[in-house]
């Protein structure tokens, strides 16, 4: 199985740039990936809300919507299969989620189970998270997707023996991620010895973005950062 991961630069608040930005990738690894990822709410940007519910209602889409659905056509069209981060509706609570398609089916959708996507000292019941964990089988392979936060707060409710997947929002500076980069490893280790993290690029505030393939502890590939690349990985 070959992950494409894609360290791409998001506009927050801007759907349709951001799903062009997914479709650019896509093109990019047309045949040599089967899985293409994306970071924490890519879709829609990390700070594409602003913490009040009427208008952050407009900015979540659900698993039904048009949006959802020219996602899924893109799978079809070009042939390779998506994970991504968005902003979730479902009734009338709004969740940091992670959906995967494969060819044009949601197969799945894990809801960040950590609470510190959001302003929670500023947002009301409306804001909620998941409440469970587990894997999805892909290409015959046991898969766990966790969320940034999530893997530092309960790292034992993402063991699996096979395959993490762990995007992130993070926007440490340059010098910060030379002793960054070997401590995400070595809690990524506490899931899976074979894990992969994605990290988008932002202009506002700076994310050098990137993207990291995990084993045993170590950085056994990775991106330059601030560079809009695919990372093929074959797990």
């Amino acid at each position: 199985m070959k992950l494409g991961l894609a360290s791409y630069r998001f506009r927050n608040g801007d759907i349709d740039f951001n799903r062009s930005q997914i479709e650019k990738a896509l093109k990019e690894c047309q045949g040599r990936a089967d899985l293409l990822c994306f970071g924490e709410t890519f879709l829609q940007g990390f700070d594409s809300l602003v913490w009040n519910y009427e208008t952050d209602k407009n900015m979540a889409i659900t698993q039904d919507s048009l949006q959802m659905r020219k996602l899924r056509d893109l799978t079809l069209r070009y042939g390779t299969d998506l994970l991504f981060g968005y902003i979730e509706k479902e009734g009338e609570s709004l969740y940091s989620s992670c959906a995967v398609i494969e060819q044009g089916r949601l197969i799945h959708n894990y809801r960040r189970i950590s609470q510190n996507w959001k302003e929670y000292n500023r947002t009301d019941n409306h804001y909620q998270e998941g409440t469970t964990t587990g894997e999805f089988r892909y290409h015959g392979h046991e898969i766990m997707i966790a969320l940034c936060g999530d893997l530092w707060l309960f790292p034992e409710r993402f063991q699996t023996k096979e395959l993490l997947i762990w995007p992130v929002y993070v926007n440490f500076d340059l010098e910060e991620w030379k002793t960054c980069e070997q401590e995400y490893a070595q809690q990524a280790l506490l899931a899976c010895p074979k894990a992969v993290m994605i990290n988008s690029i932002t202009d506002d505030p700076v994310s050098h973005g990137n993207a990291f393939y995990f084993h045993n502890g170590r950085v056994e590939k990775k991106l330059d950062y601030d560079t809009e690349k695919v990372l093929i990985v074959e797990v």
